[in-house]
């Protein structure tokens, strides 16, 4: 049965106030969610999505991973939904979502958003998640270098979020990974100031929350103008474990969830 062994860290940066970003690093889920910049109550947003997917996927551990990861997208949109309608400051709050669930031998990939999923396998740093943003966009239609992304005016806007507004569909995909493998789950705290360079560096730290730690310092050394979340997970063999998890950022305020009694499914 495939699992993660894990580090993670998340800090609310150097200029911001509070953290927007949330977390959660168990041995079968591995997720970040960011509340969207600009947005109102990007940290509800956030925390009420890490909550709902993470007490799902806990809550039914013999479901199937893509069917699941779709059902808890549809739930978060439904509690920012009512969310919103509860609290006027409230309305248009948005997050994305990244998160791998282990199933057996099997690895999902569910995504929203710019928040990335990347793979380091024999050294090699390769993305497994496609931004969802307007830059993006430009440079998948060749209007856009690449290398023009970081400076471009609209480097920032987000196509695709979980919100309260307009359902979503995610991006679901089949993860191809062997033991071995490491994950590295961040925000864009991360990817926004530190080059690929700087990150295959950090995540050659053999442990996964010296690593995680390593990253989110480069963050901060580079001027830690966002809120940063890292998740850190090499996938190992092994027999199940009831380890619950750990939360990171907003996910660690239960305040921020809209309504943490419209998820039943949470095994006690």
């Amino acid at each position: 049965m495939l699992r993660f062994s894990y580090g993670a860290a998340s800090h609310v940066g150097l200029v911001r106030e509070h953290n927007e970003d949330a977390g959660f690093a168990g041995p079968y889920l591995q997720l970040v969610a960011d509340g969207v910049g600009g947005a109102a109550a990007g940290e509800v947003a956030s925390a009420t999505t890490t909550y709902v997917v993470t007490a799902l996927a806990m809550g039914r551990p013999d479901d199937d991973g893509p069917t699941l990861l779709a059902e808890a997208v549809a739930t978060a949109h439904a509690q920012l939904q009512h969310g919103a309608r509860e609290d006027e400051s409230r309305h248009g709050m948005a997050t994305t979502l990244t998160a791998v669930l282990a199933r057996g031998d099997r690895l999902t990939l569910v995504h929203v958003g710019d928040s990335r999923a990347y793979l380091l396998r024999d050294g090699v740093l390769g993305r497994l998640s496609t931004d969802q943003t307007l830059v993006q966009l430009l440079v998948d239609r060749g209007e856009l270098e690449p290398d023009e992304v970081a400076t471009h005016p609209y480097r920032n806007v987000v196509l695709r979020s979980v919100n309260g507004d307009e359902p979503v569909e995610p991006a679901l995909r089949d993860l191809d990974l062997v033991v071995g493998d490491r994950l590295l789950l961040c925000s864009d705290g991360l990817t926004d100031f530190v080059p690929e360079a700087g990150i295959v560096d950090a995540l050659a730290t053999a442990d996964p929350d010296e690593a995680a730690l390593a990253l989110v310092g480069l963050a901060l050394a580079a001027g830690g103008r966002d809120n940063v979340t890292c998740l850190v997970a090499d996938v190992i063999d092994g027999p199940e474990v009831n380890t619950v998890g750990r939360p990171l950022g907003a996910m660690t305020d239960p305040r921020l969830v809209v309504d943490p009694a419209a998820i039943r499914a949470v095994t006690p």
